[in-house]
């Protein structure tokens, strides 16, 4: 761990927050290191349920540090810059595959590949006053940690095309309207709203929630036989799961369920 990335597990639910609010929350080396690890304990920790991923201070995250940037560093060889950037990006990659659901926590801004890592999560609820951008071409770079992939499969390429060419800024609600964001609540409701809906994720029923990250994913590439196979096998392994019998025997009784994860 390091001070830039906070992790804290409660109830199943890990929330990863970027803290560097002085920047905006905008990514440095450390601070990228720190989301790589935090991402990888995401995944393979069994007692991370979900995750919610949000930025200190009121602000997401505006990408890479531009006044950094402009302040010049000593030159490295392009294989270099090249591997320490793909490096970095797993964390796009790694929040996406992992079969736990993630909820991204858009206050401030999200930009650039702030609005990439966002993009990576499952489900991303925003702030009223939050500005959403690829900002990307304004800077004179085309894009990284995934943003033009997740946005195409998100929104397919002719708006895919239109936000990163253009490269407007959108409110939370113009991107709610375009289905990049999944719900937009009030500022002074965000912190609330983005922990429940996570919370409701991390007590529910993992093994089925994993399944189904997993064939939306399978969609993405997988012919439509293979994508029917995968279903199959996904849905008859949840017929054996506790969590089913105990949703199963909750539905005869009348009561909410209670969901374990097993």
């Amino acid at each position: 761990m390091n001070d830039m990335v906070l992790q804290k597990l409660e109830g199943g639910l890990l929330t990863i927050t970027m803290n560097r609010p002085e920047r905006k929350n905008a990514l440095n080396p450390d601070m990228v290191a720190g989301l790589v690890e935090a991402a990888r304990r995401a995944a393979d920790d069994p007692e991370v349920r979900a995750v919610l991923f949000k930025g200190a201070g009121g602000s997401f995250c505006v990408g890479g540090d531009v006044k950094s940037m402009a302040a010049g560093r000593a030159p490295l060889p392009f294989e270099v810059k090249m591997a320490n950037l793909r490096r970095g990006m797993e964390v796009s990659r790694i929040l996406h595959q992992m079969p736990k659901p993630v909820v991204a926590q858009l206050d401030g801004a999200a930009a650039g590949a702030g609005l990439s890592m966002a993009l990576s999560c499952d489900l991303r609820i925003a702030s009223e006053s939050c500005k959403i951008t690829t900002a990307f071409a304004k800077v004179g770079f085309s894009g990284d940690y995934g943003g033009t992939y997740f946005l195409t499969q998100l929104l397919g390429s002719a708006r895919a095309r239109e936000l990163y060419l253009m490269s407007p800024v959108l409110t939370a609600k113009e991107a709610h309207a375009i289905g990049m964001v999944t719900k937009v609540v009030p500022d002074a409701e965000i912190d609330a709203a983005a922990h429940e809906l996570a919370m409701s994720l991390a007590q529910g029923p993992s093994i089925a929630l994993g399944f189904i990250k997993r064939n939306i994913n399978n969609a993405e590439h997988l012919a439509l036989e293979d994508c029917f196979d995968g279903e199959a096998i996904h849905h008859t392994r949840c017929s054996d799961t506790e969590d089913h019998k105990e949703a199963a025997k909750a539905f005869v009784e009348k009561r909410k369920p209670t969901f374990r994860g097993a």
